[in-house]
């Protein structure tokens, strides 16, 4: 399941990501895991997710952040949620790469809950990421 939260700079997505990562990593019985660009959440996230800075793996689009979920969920079976944090900065700022990579990435998430916040205000969002909203 892909869940967006879509929404402008300053409309309180991440800080209800914070909240769903910190809910789940306290109720899953396997792995949680928290993907962002940088350092900012290091205090906001519990020990109990694996948090990961794409910039330590140089993912700089859309293509690439597939095959860093791709890989993450090949490498381990027991992930019961991934979120990710600021995906359209992740993905260089081009929302149809994102479009297109939401749907690659339905086909390998299907027993995963996959939440993400995209920065984007809903009237410029194509009409395939708000599907996932």
């Amino acid at each position: 399941m892909i869940k967006l939260y879509i929404g402008g700079k300053g409309s309180g997505k991440t800080k209800t990501l914070i909240e769903l990562v910190n809910n789940a990593a306290a109720t899953s019985l396997g792995s949680v895991v928290c993907i962002e660009k940088g350092d900012k959440l290091t205090h906001e996230i519990t020990y109990k997710a694996r948090l990961i800075d794409t910039d330590d793996y140089a993912v700089t689009d859309a293509h690439a952040l597939y095959g860093f979920i791709a890989g993450i969920l090949a490498s381990n079976s027991d992930i019961t949620d991934i979120f990710v944090d600021g995906t359209l900065k992740i993905c260089g700022g081009d929302a149809l790469a994102l479009e297109a990579m939401l749907k690659n990435v339905e086909t390998i998430a299907k027993d995963v809950n996959l939440v993400m916040t995209v920065s984007i205000a809903v009237e410029e969002c194509p009409e395939g990421i708000k599907a996932y909203a």
